[in-house]
């Protein structure tokens, strides 16, 4: 049995399990404060692998076990996070694409919202993009 819950406007919304969510983290005392942006089919388990990547049970150090260097700021990132009262990111989903081109579509669109709002974003995209923010 699937569970469903109603939209604002009273009819049913999507089957969730099929869709990809775009999501972001945030530190859990500032939550406009967004510091990445995502998109994955398993919200859960994405949570999960960000904080198994950041190695939160090794001492405190550079987290040498990160082979890609473009992804270190998030890790050490959520490590800072955990070292203040072992506080974890909160990810909020903030909408759902039916495709997978839709959900890196959407992605691209909240980084670059983000962006203009000139968050600081860990996402490798949002470095790669400098402050140079996409023209229409």
């Amino acid at each position: 049995m699937t569970c469903r819950k109603l939209w604002p406007e009273g009819d049913i919304g999507p089957d969730r399990a099929s869709l990809y969510t775009i999501y972001t983290l945030s530190d859990p005392r500032d939550l406009r404060q967004v510091r990445y942006v995502g998109q994955t089919s398993a919200p859960r388990r994405r949570l999960l692998q960000h904080l198994n990547a950041a190695r939160l049970w090794l001492p405190d150090e550079r987290p040498w076990w990160i082979k890609d260097e473009k992804l270190r700021p998030l890790y050490e990132w959520i490590r800072a996070l955990y070292r203040v009262d072992q506080r974890l990111p909160t990810m909020i989903i903030g909408s759902w694409a039916e495709t997978i081109a839709a959900a890196r579509s959407a992605e691209r669109a909240r980084i670059d919202e983000c962006l203009a709002q000139r968050l600081p974003l860990l996402n490798v995209e949002a470095r790669r993009q400098g402050a140079q923010l996409r023209l229409i």
